[in-house]
């Protein structure tokens, strides 16, 4: 028999912060850390967003405390996690979820506006890990999952800053992996299909052409779910994947490994 344990999926006694994690994959994601045992704690950028949130952990069961700080303003940030650590203890998981796109195409985008989505979507994720990284390295683990995108492998009109600022977050989540797998920390990504969230829901019409494009494109013929990404989270937020390094799972339904169908 071999010393596995199904234990090794449990997150008793970790602490996980997962940006954002107020609604749609964020507050998926926490939940199901929630489940697995973890301490959730969450971030948004204004006070009325965390409250609001706070009664949705409280309605499932979770004892959850929520931050307002701005992950694009280091000085914010770092204030943010010494509060963290005082209040709720080290942080174990880091879940970088928190993200903007601008669907403008690319000779209308302002270099204002490409700047702002490379600020909160890259810049942000580097603040952020910048930040828990030496409390991780004292206590000799963590793990870090960088919310990617198929846009970190793909490109598609009117998405030129979201791409760029994926694609580099794809990077950072390698480079992270190299310069701090010596302390025991796994940085890995998850890159999400296309999920059936409230803000989709326009587009997930019956007849839509963009909701017939999705599914004639993915394998599984259908929008992936919150749900779908809970079990991969889980996983990489725990000790069964502590050799996984570097690495982006993509939950999208297979679409990454398909040219799509004959037509």
């Amino acid at each position: 028999m071999s010393n596995f344990s199904m234990d090794s999926f449990r997150l008793d006694g970790k602490i996980a912060l997962i940006t954002g994690g107020i609604y749609g994959i964020g507050f998926g994601i926490a939940v199901s850390l929630a489940e697995a045992g973890a301490t959730i704690v969450y971030n948004s950028n204004t006070k009325e967003a965390v409250e609001r949130a706070a009664e949705d952990y409280k309605a499932k069961g979770i004892d959850a405390k929520g931050y307002v700080f701005d992950i694009t303003n280091e000085s914010e940030v770092q204030q943010a996690v010494k509060q963290i650590e005082q209040e709720v203890g080290t942080i174990d998981i880091l879940v970088n979820n928190a993200g903007i796109i601008k669907r403008i195409p690319m000779l209308e985008m302002s270099s204002e506006d490409f700047r702002k989505v490379v600020d909160v979507d890259l810049t942000g994720q580097f603040i952020m890990s910048k930040a828990v990284l030496p409390g991780m390295i004292d206590k000799g683990h963590g793990k870090i999952i960088n919310i990617c995108s198929m846009m970190s492998e793909l490109g598609r009109e009117t998405v030129s800053a979201y791409a760029a600022a994926k694609g580099g977050l794809k990077m950072l989540t390698k480079n992270i992996c190299a310069e701090f797998g010596e302390h025991n920390i796994q940085c890995n990504g998850i890159g999400p299909g296309y999920i059936a969230t409230p803000q989709t829901a326009p587009l997930r019409e019956d007849g839509h052409p963009f909701n017939d494009f999705i599914i004639d494109k993915t394998p599984a013929a259908r929008w992936g779910t919150v749900e779908d990404l809970q079990g991969p989270a889980v996983f990489l937020s725990s000790d069964a994947s502590n050799f996984v390094n570097g690495h982006v799972l993509y939950v999208d339904g297979g679409i990454l490994a398909s040219i799509g169908k004959q037509p």
